[in-house]
C-alpha cells in the first residue's frame, strides 16, 4: 500500500491498483508534461513495492472501521478521506486519521452523524415484534461500530412481506453503506472471503437453506478465521484471506439449524405487516435518509459510553460470545437500565437453543428416549435401534439423521451443546468389554429434583430508554398495540440459558421469540 496526498487530503491505495497507477501517472505528468510508457510505468512500480517492503513502516490497513491505542476509527467514505474518531470522551470528525483505510468498489459514504439524535428514530422504522429484540439488533449495531470482533451474526426471519430485505439494507446502510447491500449466497469459501475482504459487513438476503459447508464458514468468518488458495500462475505461493466481520441473514424460514452458528447468531422473528398500514419502500427510505445522521450520532454515543465503561464491566456468566456480551454490557447505559441488555440476549439464545432441537431428528429423538428414564447407557448400535424405531420414514430420510449406528458418535457430540442446555448430558467415556459406551443422562433438575423457587424480582418498574420514549408510530408494524415499556426485565439472576422452566420467574417476563406453543420436547423437559 502507498500513501498519497490529494489536493488537501491524504489517501491509501493498494500498489498495484488501478487508483494508485493513476496517481503516479498524474504526478508524472505534472513533472514531466506527458505520459510514461508501459516499461517505465512497471519498473517504477517495482520500486516502490521495494521500498514499501523493505524500507517502509507496517501498518494494518483497515476496511471502514479500525482501531488504534483504545480509540475507534471509522472510515466515512467521503471525497476527503475523512473519518470519524470515537473515544472514552465523545466522538469528533478528523481529517487526517492515524490509522490507514482501504476503498473497495460499491462502497458509498456515511452520512455526517449529527448530535443529539435518539434510537426511537430507528425503533420506528424496523418491523421487530418487541422491545428486547430491539435491544438486540441496536446491540448488533454497536459491536459492529466498535471495529473489533467477535460479532454476532444477525438471522432475521418472517414471512414473505415482513420486509426482511428493508430491514437488512437499513441496517447495514447505518455501519457500511454499499451500492450493493445484499447479496445471494456464496458458491465457496473463496467467493465469501472475497467478499469480506472488500467490505465490512456481509449480508445475504432471502436465503431458502443454509448448506452446511457455509454455515462452517459464517462461523470462523463471525468469530475470526481465514482462507487460503493457491495464487494463479505459481506453483507454491499462496494468497491468504483473512478477515472477521459482522454477517446478516434473512429468509422466510429460520435459515440457522447448527448448534455452531446459533450460540453466534441474534434470532429475530418479524413481524407481519397489514395491509392496511404497508408503507412503501421509497417512504420508508426517505424517513431513514432523513433521520440517519441522528440516528448514527446516537449509536457512536453508544460507543463512547462503551470504551468509557468497559474496564469496570463484569457480568455473572459469559455466554460463548463472551466479548460480544461484555461490550453490550458495558453500552447498554447510554440508552436502558443496567441487565436489559442481557436478559433479553439470554432469552434469545435460550429461544435459538429451542429452535436448533425442534428443527434436529437426531435431538427430538434423543428427547423422547430420555422423557421415560433418568439415564440410558449402552453402545452405539443399541443407541441407534432405540432412538429409530418411532421414527417415520420421512424421518429416516432427513439429511441430519445418521444413516448408520458408526456415524452416530459424531452427530451427538453435535448436539451435545443444545440438549445440555435443556438438561440432557451425552457422554462418551470410552470403552467397557471391548465396547465404546455411549452415557446420556439427565440433570438433577431434569430428572425431578426441582431447585428452589428463585428469589423474587426486584419491584416492579418501568424501564424506559433513555433519550427515547418509544411511543406508538404509524409506521404500519402492527406494534402500536404493544406495550412500549419493558417491565420487570432486570432480575437477579439476568442470565438463564435453561428455557422455559418452572424454577424460576422468568419465563413470563421474556417469552420465546416465536411466540409458539411448546413442543413435546419442552414438555419432557420440564417433567410434566
Amino acid at each position: 500500500f502507498g500513501d498519497v496526498v490529494v489536493a488537501d487530503h491524504r489517501e491509501t491505495w493498494p500498489l498495484r491498483s488501478g487508483g494508485f497507477r493513476k496517481w503516479l501517472t498524474y504526478a508524472y505528468f505534472e513533472q514531466e508534461g506527458g505520459a510514461p510508457n508501459s516499461e517505465a510505468m512497471g519498473s517504477a512500480l517495482r520500486v516502490v513495492e521495494a521500498k514499501a517492503q523493505f524500507d517502509a513502516p507496517e501498518r494494518e490497513v483497515f476496511v471502514r472501521i479500525g482501531n488504534s491505542d483504545g480509540v475507534i476509527y471509522i472510515d466515512i467514505g467521503d471525497a476527503s478521506w475523512r473519518a470519524i474518531e470515537i473515544d472514552a470522551t465523545g466522538w469528533r470528525i478528523v481529517e487526517w486519521p492515524p490509522v490507514r483505510f482501504r476503498r473497495s468498489r460499491g462502497m458509498l459514504p456515511l452520512p455526517i452523524p449529527v448530535a443529539g439524535g435518539s434510537i426511537r428514530s430507528l425503533r420506528d422504522l424496523l418491523n421487530v415484534k418487541a422491545d428486547h429484540d430491539f435491544v438486540l439488533v441496536v446491540a448488533f449495531l454497536i459491536a459492529a461500530l466498535r471495529g473489533a470482533g467477535p460479532y454476532p451474526v444477525m438471522a432475521l426471519s418472517g414471512e414473505q412481506g415482513s420486509a426482511k430485505s428493508t430491514f437488512s439494507r437499513l441496517l447495514r446502510a447505518l455501519i457500511d453503506p454499499n451500492t450493493s447491500p445484499l447479496r445471494s449466497l456464496p458458491r465457496d469459501d473463496r467467493d465469501l472471503f472475497i467478499a469480506a475482504s472488500n467490505g465490512f459487513v456481509i449480508a445475504f438476503d432471502n436465503i431458502s437453506t443454509m448448506p452446511n459447508w457455509l454455515s462452517d464458514t459464517l462461523c470462523r468468518l463471525a468469530t475470526g478465521g481465514g482462507f487460503a488458495t493457491r495464487q494463479l500462475h505459481t506453483d507454491q505461493d499462496e494468497i491468504l484471506f483473512d478477515a472477521t466481520r459482522p454477517i446478516i441473514l434473512n429468509g422466510v424460514e429460520g435459515v440457522v439449524t447448527r448448534p455452531d452458528l446459533a450460540d453466534r447468531a441474534l434470532l429475530i422473528d418479524l413481524a407481519v405487516i397489514p395491509e392496511d398500514k404497508r408503507l412503501t419502500e421509497a417512504h420508508v427510505l426517505r424517513r431513514f435518509e432523513r433521520d440517519r445522521p441522528l440516528i448514527l450520532g446516537a449509536l457512536l454515543d453508544a460507543v463512547s459510553t462503551g470504551i468509557r465503561n468497559l474496564p469496570t464491566t463484569a457480568l455473572s456468566r459469559m455466554p460463548r460470545m463472551a466479548d460480544f456480551a461484555l461490550w453490550g454490557a458495558a453500552c447498554e447505559r447510554e440508552f436502558w437500565p443496567a441487565g436489559t441488555f442481557m436478559a433479553a440476549y439470554g432469552a434469545n439464545l435460550a429461544a435459538a437453543n429451542d429452535v436448533i432441537i425442534e428443527s434436529d431428528v437426531l435431538s427430538t429423538a434423543v428427547i423422547r428416549l430420555m422423557s421415560g428414564t433418568s439415564e440410558w447407557r449402552g453402545p452405539a448400535s443399541t443407541l441407534y435401534e432405540a432412538l429409530s424405531v418411532p421414527l417415520t420414514d420421512a424421518q429416516r430420510r432427513d439429511g441430519r439423521w445418521p444413516k448408520a449406528p458408526n456415524a452416530l458418535s459424531g452427530k451427538l457430540k453435535r448436539i451435545a451443546p443444545p440438549l445440555r442446555k435443556v438438561g440432557i448430558v451425552i457422554e462418551f467415556p470410552g470403552r467397557k468389554n471391548q465396547t465404546r459406551e455411549i452415557i446420556i443422562s439427565k440433570l438433577a433438575e431434569s430428572a425431578g429434583q426441582r431447585p428452589s423457587p428463585s428469589s423474587r424480582p426486584s419491584p416492579t418498574s418501568e424501564i424506559r430508554y433513555r433519550r427515547n420514549g418509544l411511543v406508538g408510530d404509524d409506521l404500519g408494524d402492527d406494534l402500536d398495540d404493544c406495550e412500549n415499556v419493558i417491565t420487570n426485565i432486570v432480575t437477579p439472576k439476568s442470565l438463564i440459558l435453561s428455557g422455559n422452566n418452572d424454577g424460576d420467574d422468568r419465563d413470563d417476563l421474556l417469552p420465546s421469540y416465536s411466540g409458539r406453543p411448546r413442543s413435546p420436547y419442552q414438555i419432557a423437559k420440564d417433567g410434566e
